[in-house]
């Protein structure tokens, strides 16, 4: 394993351990005295560096990454929806979008028509 691999496995322990002490504070009702302690960041992970191949074909040198270690430009598009639901869900919310467009732009051709008229 390579020792950036390495390094990004550890960041997503380390963002696990998180979420597990999160989960723990959640469960007692966020009281401020049922705070867990806080875990620093490991010096090695801080200054991660994205890494991703740009399109000049150098690294990315973004600093601030996700979970996947990837910054907010290389982190990967969403693959959209897979299930049946998911794909009708997306497809209701296009139509709607077209429709108040039709709309907005109807709006906008009688208002120019108002105002030449005029």
């Amino acid at each position: 394993m390579s020792d950036r691999a390495e390094k990004v496995k550890r960041l997503q322990e380390y963002y696990q351990r998180s979420d597990e002490r999160f989960k723990l504070w959640q469960d007692a009702g966020f009281r401020h005295n049922a705070a867990p302690p806080h875990e620093p960041m490991p010096d090695d992970l801080i200054d991660l560096r994205c890494e991703a191949k740009t399109r000049a074909g150098t690294p990315c040198k973004r600093k601030d990454i996700y979970r996947n270690g990837r910054c907010k430009y290389h982190g990967g598009a969403s693959s959209g929806a897979k299930t049946a639901e998911g794909k009708a869900r997306q497809l209701e919310g296009y139509r709607s979008w077209q429709e108040e467009q039709r709309k907005r732009a109807e709006e906008t051709a009688q208002e120019i028509a108002q105002n030449e008229s005029r």
